[in-house]
C-alpha cells in the first residue's frame, strides 16, 4: 500500500487520536476501521479529517491503517467485549487466590484473538508471574499486564465531576497532566484538599483551565499585604481580591470592605517599614 494520506483513530479506552498512514482520501469521521496498535489487532473510529501525506511534520512513524472494519470485524469486536468481560472476572478470582495486591479495571482483547491486555491499578509493583502462567493456560493467547496511576483510571472508567458534567479525562482531555498544589494558591482557593480533589485522589484538572487567566487578570492588582492610606489617615492592607469583578479586599484592624480596583489604585501605597 501507497500511504498518500493519514488520518487520526481512536480506539475504545483512549480519547486521544493516534495517526496512522492510508491511501484511501475519502474516510469520514466516526467511519469504523482495523488499525494495528500496541495491543494488537484493533477496532477503531476515525476521529479526524484525512490529511494529505505531504502535511505529515511528525518524526514519529506512520504505521499503516489495516483496512475499512467490515461487519464480520463488528460481530468480532462484539464477541470480544463480551469475552473480555469474562476474562476480566476471571482475572479477579485468580488474584484473590494468589492474594496478589493488585485491582484490575479492564481488559480487552486484539481483534484476532491474539493477545488479552488486563489493565489493573496497584500502590507498588507486583510481583504477578504465577498470576500470568496460571491466565495463560485459561485464555490461550498472549496477555500483558497494563499497571496504570488513578489518573489514568478514572479516565478510563469515567464519572461526574464536581461540577455535575462527565470527567473531562473521560469526555475530551487527552493527556493526563501533574497538577500542582500551586495552581490552587496562584487561584486563591482555600486550600481545602479532599475538595479540591478529583475521583482519582488527585486535584483536579479543573485547575489547569483557568489557571493561565488569573496570572494574567493578576497583574493589574496590588500584591496582598501592599498597604494603603486612606482619606481618612487609616492604613488599610490588602488581604485578599477578585479578579472577575475587580474588587480588591482591604482590612483594617477589625474592619473590611471590598473595593473597587480602580478606586483602591488611587490610594496613596504606605511603605510596609513605615
Amino acid at each position: 500500500m501507497e500511504i498518500t494520506h493519514y488520518v487520526g483513530i481512536k480506539f475504545s479506552n483512549s480519547g486521544k487520536a493516534y495517526f496512522f498512514g492510508t491511501d484511501i482520501a475519502d474516510l469520514k469521521m466516526g467511519q469504523k476501521v482495523v488499525a494495528e496498535s500496541v495491543r494488537g489487532l484493533q477496532l477503531g473510529e476515525v476521529a479526524t479529517p484525512v490529511f494529505p501525506i505531504s502535511a505529515y511534520n511528525s518524526s514519529l512513524e506512520l504505521k499503516p491503517l489495516s483496512r475499512i472494519a467490515t461487519e464480520d470485524d463488528l460481530l468480532l469486536h462484539e464477541a470480544n467485549q463480551k469475552r473480555a468481560q469474562r476474562a476480566l472476572k476471571d482475572t479477579i478470582v485468580e488474584i484473590e487466590k494468589l492474594g496478589l495486591q493488585m485491582n484490575p479495571i479492564d481488559a480487552e482483547f486484539a481483534l484476532d484473538g491474539s493477545k488479552v491486555t488486563i489493565t489493573y491499578v496497584a500502590e507498588e509493583r507486583v510481583d504477578f508471574r504465577e498470576l500470568l502462567k496460571v491466565l495463560a493456560s485459561k485464555f490461550r493467547c498472549r496477555i500483558e499486564l497494563r499497571q496504570v496511576g488513578p489518573r489514568d483510571k478514572a479516565k478510563m472508567i469515567g464519572g461526574i465531576g464536581l461540577c455535575g458534567l462527565p470527567l473531562c479525562c473521560k469526555r475530551f482531555s487527552t493527556d493526563v497532566e501533574s497538577v500542582s498544589i500551586n495552581r490552587a494558591k496562584n487561584q486563591m482557593l482555600s486550600l481545602n484538599i479532599p475538595k479540591l480533589s478529583g475521583h482519582c485522589g488527585k486535584l483536579i484538572c479543573c485547575l489547569l483551565y483557568e489557571d493561565d487567566a488569573y496570572t494574567d487578570l493578576k497583574k493589574d492588582f496590588p500584591p496582598i499585604g501592599a498597604l494603603y492610606e486612606r482619606d481618612d489617615g487609616k492604613i488599610w492592607k490588602v488581604t485578599s481580591y477578585n479578579v472577575f469583578s475587580r474588587h480588591v479586599k482591604m482590612s483594617c484592624e477589625a474592619d473590611y470592605e471590598f473595593v473597587p480596583l480602580d478606586v483602591a489604585l488611587k490610594m496613596k501605597r504606605v511603605d510596609k517599614n513605615r
